[in-house]
């Protein structure tokens, strides 16, 4: 049997270009080469897509080196229409084939990746590919347009305020005046970035402007979020086989031991103050109500490809605090981790994703 040719797209122009690096490392190393075929393509942080090289050790991921795609002169040109799905590469010495590409991996966290702009693009040249389509990509990356949607679906978010520079430059007075209504402590976000890029937690509001300055920083639009007391606990989703209902693996939780959050440092470079427990402790009853909302959280967003659920569990309830369209696939990122857990080797968590998008 021939086998199938994956390009795997990775890096890209947001802040989170180096966790789209790591993940795709990981993604080189583990990929089924007896299945598929692999071209890495890398997109530089200035747009450019280069030919990368097939080496997962590149891309490995530490304190002391954050993996980049650097632009190496190369250009990957996509085909000219939809009649076909020929891979070309430039470079100093001419254009060459690279065969024709039967799926697209879009390893691309936060914007420019995992908002539907790639998706879209994608879509134009009539190419599959993993994971959700433009519409769930583009509502997964708005943090204040999914909680809209899952409340009108039902699912409980936590309360939150959503407040532009603009807005808070015409009328401040008004705009604290709604955010202090949440209480303390509050989270304060970028509404479209991932990673915790941007994130900060206020426990005294004498810390609002500068919690407020680091969200601008990545986005014009920041969410502030009442504090939930309760566990963080999350668990991976995998589109269901021939319209089938979803998958949702069992529940991993994050234990915070000395940290104020989980945060970009605890997330990505093994920092000290989380532990990640995978199966977290719940009981029978508990894990089934998790992973019934969870179903109904991706549902409620499209229900395509992936997503890793995330939410608070005070005990009695569960709140759904994000839907991740292209969760992390380091070594220590929870979406694999919960797969595993639940019988599917990492292997075989990659084949399904690529067979899903081929038979959508």
């Amino acid at each position: 049997m021939d086998k199938a040719v994956v390009a795997v797209l990775f890096g890209g122009r947001s802040s989170e270009h180096s966790i789209s690096s790591a993940t795709a490392g990981g993604v080189l190393r583990a990929i089924d080469r007896e299945r598929f075929d692999v071209i890495p393509i890398g997109i530089t942080r200035d747009g450019a897509f280069v030919l990368e090289d097939d080496d997962p050790d590149k891309f490995a991921l530490d304190p002391a080196h954050l993996p980049e795609v650097v632009d190496n002169g190369t250009r990957i040109v996509w085909p000219d229409s939809t009649l076909s799905r020929e891979l070309k590469v430039s470079d100093d010495s001419g254009i060459r084939s690279l065969g024709d590409v039967d799926v697209v991996f879009p390893i691309l966290h936060g914007r420019f990746g995992e908002d539907g702009t790639v998706q879209g693009f994608l879509e134009l040249l009539d190419l599959p590919y993993v994971g959700a389509g433009l519409l769930m990509s583009a509502i997964g990356m708005d943090k204040h347009t999914t909680k809209s949607i899952l409340r009108s679906a039902g699912v409980p978010v936590v309360p939150w305020i959503t407040v532009t520079r603009r807005e808070l430059d015409r009328d401040r007075d008004l705009w604290e005046r709604r955010i202090r209504s949440l209480g303390l402590p509050v989270f304060v976000k970028p509404a479209r970035a991932g990673s915790s890029v941007g994130v900060s937690k206020v426990s005294e509001w004498d810390g609002l402007q500068a919690a407020l300055e680091t969200a601008f920083a990545e986005d014009g639009t920041v969410l502030v979020e009442q504090a939930v007391v309760g566990r963080e606990v999350e668990c991976g989703v995998l589109q269901g086989r021939d319209g089938g209902a979803p998958r949702v693996s069992v529940a991993g939780e994050i234990v915070i031991t000395g940290r104020e959050f989980y945060d970009f440092d605890a997330k990505y470079l093994d920092a000290p103050g989380i532990d990640l427990v995978c199966p977290a402790d719940l009981q029978p009853g508990e894990l089934a109500e998790m992973q019934r909302i969870a179903a109904r959280a991706f549902e409620a967003v499209g229900g395509e490809g992936l997503s890793r659920v995330d939410f608070f569990f005070t005990g009695t309830e569960f709140f759904v605090n994000e839907v991740n369209t292209m969760p992390g696939f380091t070594p220590i990122s929870m979406f694999p981790t919960c797969w595993i857990a639940s019988g599917m080797a990492y292997e075989d968590l990659i084949s399904e994703l690529v067979d899903l998008a081929l038979e959508r």
